[in-house]
């Protein structure tokens, strides 16, 4: 934190909501009346498609285009996205990964073509590919390459964007998948040194230089609801990233040490029932980012009231805004130093938490470092493990979760009434529209120029030369969204993760032994074990509740087959024929649930599984339920379903239903 304004006070952080969605123009709007409403940065959420390298027609694309994010297919998309806003003048954030490199270059070029000083941009993009192998999903190449092309993106950033942080290693991810504080301070810490491993290795920055590339990787953390322990955790980010920077890498100056971050409080605890208890919960999870000066962020952005039920309106992304300015404007919060220094409890769990987190460490390293333990799976089995816990925790009402284990009795809610629902819904005319849009786009450009800037753009990965400018070029020739991703899928192929769930170990949770007979009793009567296929159909990474239903499927006795993220609906309605499974469970959570179970559904009946019947979980609004029911769903869940040995009672209920009306 630096800088004084007003009379001695503090500047605030930046201020920003996560936003993005439908179509470039929509969003555009969004942005610039955020802005008008105080928001004093960006940051953008693309879609599905844009994330993992497909374009809108894509099959993969089906359901998912603007659901989640922005789709952003071309340089003309990515100009109506900046349309009237001075990106010189602008930081912004960049929520991208696999295709963070291809985003950039759209960025940069239509900041070009704004006539922008490139040396003034100033803003971030994720790009850290090692958390989407362990939470979010939105990877697409292996490992190796990955590293590659972030090393290339903080190298060409070095010397043309000095200002632009390249690579923002992303814990807050982590914590969604269910991280504890240390496994969220040791992993991400872990990925930080093993990407400034990789681009010191390469010799792209001299070495005389390389402290000030270390300065320019920044963070982007989580902050739960263990107010005091997430304050400290902060704390202990601090001194053990300085401490890393200083014996690691031998950075000096203490200006390229400093703790960078930017936050997004806790998703995974907001909640369906009773939401408007989260705007509570959003604002004790901000002060542990912003209270303690010494491990204040550069810049916060929190989720809406309502995300538990779909996407926010402008409303609730204006509440979420309001919130942090009047922390940052009507308090005296900005006026003192830190106002824990001295504090024995606080100094004494900071102290806690840097010694676990320096065992995780070493034993990371000892692996190998953060890319062996993804490979291993050792960092996967370690998520699983801690949100199966947490689930236990709160199943058995030892964790309490007000409204949904105690205290569950409620008057209606007024803010989630009303015709909307209380959320944002994109047209289902969204995506073609899309499509059309994106067939217009490559009809009117230079197919030869297209060819040749792809050409130079393969070449230029096969021949381990940077990536940004031949990807800067295309962008400029008009290159897709979906031709790039293909490209460089020619080049370093693709990559499935390990999904952790084979080996997780766990506590029962709930009354397992009486499913377990059930699933028992109805094995014998269908003559063989049932077995349950989970399903992620499309391009939703977030895995968390598909392996934590994979889990405790296993564990009541059942054979699961879990086969991980980003499945088409033909190939999970191939894996249920040969498999030979009893019941079909789908994990959506884009908002994407209506086209793609009803694909799984069409493909199921045409391949003569009718009689199998199909589950389905994810953030689906009553409406959407409703009708997901009267199509042939079994059975719905939704956030509000936290008891996981029931929906197991459930399935095995289901099944036993078909199996006597088949006999």
């Amino acid at each position: 934190m630096s800088g004084k304004f007003e009379t001695g006070r503090d500047k605030p952080w930046i201020f920003r909501t996560y936003a993005g969605h439908s179509t470039a123009a929509a969003s555009n709007a969004l942005y610039r009346s955020n802005l008008a409403k105080g928001q004093t940065g960006l940051s953008v959420a693309f879609d599905l498609p844009t994330q993992t390298g497909y374009d809108p027609d894509d099959a993969l694309a089906r359901g998912e285009v603007g659901k989640v994010g922005v789709p952003v297919a071309h340089l003309g998309d990515m100009r109506a996205l900046f349309a009237d806003i001075p990106l010189e003048k602008m930081n912004t954030s960049m929520t991208i990964n696999a295709t963070a490199p291809w985003l950039l270059a759209l960025y940069v070029a239509a900041a070009d073509e704004q006539g922008a000083d490139r040396k003034l941009l100033s803003g971030t993009t994720q790009n850290d590919l090692i958390k989407e192998y362990l939470s979010r999903g939105t990877y697409v190449f292996p490992p190796a390459p990955s590293m590659r092309l972030t090393t290339d993106m903080i190298a060409w950033t070095y010397m043309e964007m000095p200002k632009f942080n390249p690579m923002n290693v992303c814990s807050y991810h982590l914590q969604e998948a269910g991280a504890t504080q240390v496994q969220e301070l040791a992993f991400a810490l872990a990925t930080a040194q093993a990407v400034l491993d990789n681009v010191r290795a390469s010799g792209a920055i001299p070495a005389e230089d390389f402290p000030k590339a270390v300065g320019r990787i920044s963070f982007f953390v989580n902050a739960g609801l263990r107010f005091v322990t997430e304050m400290c955790k902060m704390r202990a980010f601090t001194e053990l990233w300085d401490e890393i920077c200083r014996t690691r890498y031998g950075v000096e100056d203490e200006r390229y040490r400093r703790f960078r971050y930017g936050v997004q409080v806790n998703s995974l605890g907001l909640t369906e029932q009773q939401p408007e208890n989260n705007v509570y919960r959003i604002l004790i999870e901000m002060l542990a980012v912003v209270l303690s000066k010494n491990a204040r962020a550069r810049a916060v952005q929190l989720p809406a009231w309502n995300e538990a039920l779909g996407l926010p309106r402008p409303f609730d992304q204006q509440w979420s805004i309001r919130m942090q300015q009047i922390v940052a404007y009507e308090t005296d919060l900005l006026e003192y130093g830190d106002i824990f220094d001295g504090s024995a409890e606080i100094t004494a769990k900071v102290e806690t938490l840097k010694a676990e987190a320096r065992e995780e460490l070493a034993r990371i390293d000892a692996m190998g470092g953060a890319v062996a333990a993804v490979e291993s799976s050792y960092m996967k089995q370690k998520l699983v493990e801690s949100n199966s816990k947490r689930l236990e925790a709160i199943e058995r009402g030892e964790q309490v979760v007000v409204g949904v284990n105690r205290w569950t009795e409620s008057e209606p809610s007024p803010l989630a009434g009303g015709a909307d629902g209380g959320i944002l819904t994109v047209p289902e005319h969204v995506e073609a529209e899309a499509v059309a849009a994106l067939k217009a786009w490559r009809e009117a450009r230079d197919e030869d120029a297209v060819k040749r800037a792809l050409a130079e753009l393969k070449a230029a990965a096969a021949e381990n030369r940077n990536i940004m400018e031949p990807s800067i070029a295309a962008a400029k020739a008009g290159v897709t969204t979906g031709e790039w991703g293909a490209a460089l899928r020619e080049v370093f192929g693709e990559y499935r993760a390990p999904t952790g769930v084979g080996r997780a170990a766990r506590e029962d949770g709930g009354d397992t032994e009486t499913v377990r007979a059930a699933v028992e009793a109805v094995s014998r009567q269908l003559g063989r074990r049932l077995k349950f296929l989970v399903g992620k159909p499309g391009l939703d990474g977030h895995s968390n509740g598909a392996e934590q239903i994979a889990v405790r499927a296993r564990d009541c006795g059942m054979e699961v087959v879990y086969e991980g993220i980003r499945l088409t609906p033909a190939q999970i309605v191939n894996a249920a024929l040969e498999e030979g499974v009893h019941v079909v469970g789908l994990s959506i959570l884009s908002g994407s649930h209506l086209a793609l179970v009803r694909d799984v559904m069409e493909r199921m009946r045409a391949s003569g599984l009718d009689d199998v019947p199909v589950v389905v979980g994810g953030i689906i609004p009553d409406e959407d339920a409703k009708a997901l029911r009267a199509a042939g769903v079994a059975a719905v869940y939704t956030p509000k379903d936290f008891q996981l040995t029931e929906i197991m009672a459930d399935i095995v209920k289901i099944v036993e239903a078909q199996a006597e009306k088949a006999a």
